[in-house]
């Protein structure tokens, strides 16, 4: 699809608001262009020499038109600002349900923060369409109108409008393509600066050492380098567009000046005629000028939505809308002959991986770094989906079941998962009303997590800041624990979930989990030896294989 017709799109949603203002423009230039005929008529009265209450009347209707187009004016700018808001809201609400739900394929050679970083060009399309809508459409339609009424007062004017029509055209027609494309490549540039400078503000603390603080320097240098490179392209072609319309002014003012000059010598036209076809020359050079200058917004604005497109574009994960009832009750699963490769991958992680799981299981997955025990957990998990081979849940094939049921039966903790900026409590309960004041002291507790929030004083309404950058690692994984297990979920999948705490805290938190009160599956990867003496089932991997399945 192309940006024009992201665009198009854009303003389909509201075509009711877009509709409303090419009205008031509408109205707005008529009165605008009948001003000059009313000056005309006064001028005339003026120079007959005479006063009277027509002159009187003819005055007090150009004023009142000029306070009626100011009106126009400011309806047309509630209208945009209601428009804006309304761009404001689908965006962020377009970004916030899909960036948890985009395919991992879609997502793998892309850095998430960088995609949300994209929202922001929502702001340059709100102003640019408010500014596109408002300004372009008077602009056109003075253009327009202008030219009409021009060609009342001389046929000469005709070739004029005729010429500014090409004008219009080429300037467009010319420089449209390369003007967009400079445009996407500036912003490209301008995310990767401020990519890295993201980067640079994640890892403050190893770009503190001189040398790295260099580094740092250097990349940030060479990434605006390149920003300014096509910066300065796309400088250069608003440069020549402007250029063309600064020849076009001289050019057109010079010749409608000594013409008009002429026509009003050889009494083909007289002075009121003259000074209101100068005015209305004037509106139409300025309404002009107005879109030339208006053309880096436009590009800017198709920039934006193109951006913002190419995630929106990104593929969903499917979901199934017939209801499974299996999954709230013993869940047990299943894979035949599974294969899982990475995008851009020569060889496959997992190479036809068959097993079954039953409910209770308490199962510990071994193997070296690189034999296939993470990305097996984010399969069963339903984080990812298998290349080829069979994924069955309660003996149903993976592909028809429900995911959003699927994952509300299970906890987990992956590598990588960070708390969020928010309260303890909203960390762990995500606001769910169902949890009962005992259900979350039981999780709290049984984390070990009880006396840390005593020692608060907010206690669970203590705010986190964004990665639980106060609090030590070990009270981040013991909130990320308690969240796992808060709606006491039929399966948990943990990859290293108690590697940050010390040796005797984990193992208590590890009696806690693997406790036969508790019915839950656990299928867990770690380098705490103490959960392989708690499971029941090991899995040792190797070269993405099944080397050996044993019970404990």
């Amino acid at each position: 699809m192309t940006p024009l017709k992201r665009f198009y799109n854009l303003l389909e949603l509201d075509k009711k608001d877009v509709l409303q203002i090419f009205f008031y423009a509408i109205f707005a230039g008529l009165i605008s262009l009948s001003l000059p005929l009313g000056i005309q008529a006064i001028i005339n009265f003026i120079q007959s020499g005479r006063v009277s209450a027509s002159w009187i009347v003819l005055t007090i209707i150009v004023v009142a038109g000029v306070a009626l187009v100011g009106i126009l004016s400011l309806m047309q700018l509630r209208i945009t600002e209601n428009l804006q808001q309304k761009i404001f809201v689908r965006s962020s609400f377009e970004f916030a349900a899909r960036l948890p739900k985009i395919k991992f394929d879609a997502l793998y050679s892309t850095y998430p923060p960088e995609l949300a970083n994209r929202f922001f060009d929502t702001l340059t399309i709100q102003k640019g369409t408010s500014k596109l809508l408002i300004d372009f459409s008077a602009a056109l339609l003075q253009i327009a109108f202008g030219l009409i009424l021009l060609s009342l007062y001389h046929p000469f004017f005709i070739v004029f409008g005729i010429m500014l029509f090409f004008l219009l055209y080429f300037i467009f027609k010319f420089s449209y393509k390369s003007g967009l494309e400079t445009s996407l490549k500036e912003s490209k540039f301008k995310y990767k600066v401020a990519g890295w400078l993201q980067e640079v503000a994640r890892n403050n603390f190893s770009f503190r050492n001189q040398l790295n603080y260099d580094y740092a320097l250097h990349k940030n240098d060479l990434l605006v380098n390149d920003y300014l490179n096509y910066r300065e392209k796309h400088f250069n072609i608003i440069k020549n567009q402007f250029i063309q319309l600064i020849l076009f002014k001289v050019l057109i003012t010079a010749s409608l000046l000594a013409i008009g000059g002429y026509l009003v010598l050889s009494q083909e036209m007289n002075i009121g005629q003259f000074v209101a076809a100068e005015i209305i020359i004037l509106l139409v050079i300025t309404s002009v000028e107005k879109i030339i200058i208006g053309l880096e917004t436009f590009y800017d604005v198709l920039t934006s939505v193109e951006k913002i497109g190419q995630v929106t574009d990104m593929d969903l994960e499917e979901e199934a809308y017939e209801s499974y009832d299996n999954c709230y009750t013993n869940i047990s699963l299943e894979t035949e002959n599974l294969i899982f490769k990475f995008p851009e991958a020569e060889q496959n992680t997992l190479r036809r991986i068959s097993l079954k799981i039953e409910q209770g299981e308490r199962i510990f997955i071994d193997g070296k770094n690189g034999s296939g025990k993470t990305t097996l957990i984010r399969i069963l998990s339903g984080l990812l989906q298998p290349t080829t081979g069979s994924f069955y849940i309660n003996d149903d094939t993976f592909k028809k079941i429900n995911l959003k049921q699927y994952r509300s039966q299970i906890g987990s903790i992956i590598y990588g998962e960070t708390l969020f900026e928010g309260s303890i409590l909203d960390n762990i309960t995500f606001k769910d009303a169902a949890i009962t004041p005992e259900d979350l002291k039981w999780a709290i507790h049984g984390v070990q997590l009880t006396n840390h929030i005593k020692s608060l004083p907010k206690g669970l309404d203590t705010i986190v800041f964004p990665e639980g950058k106060q609090l030590s690692s070990s009270n981040s994984q013991k909130i990320l624990l308690a969240r796992s297990i808060i709606h006491k979920p039929k399966i948990l999948f943990y990859e290293d979930p108690t590697d940050t705490m010390d040796e005797s805290t984990a193992n208590e938190i590890i009696d806690f989990i693997t406790s036969k009160e508790h019915t839950w599956t656990i299928i867990v990867s770690s380098k705490n030896p103490y959960w392989r003496t708690k499971s029941n089932r090991i899995i040792t991997m190797q070269d993405g294989k099944i080397l050996l399945d044993s019970k404990n």
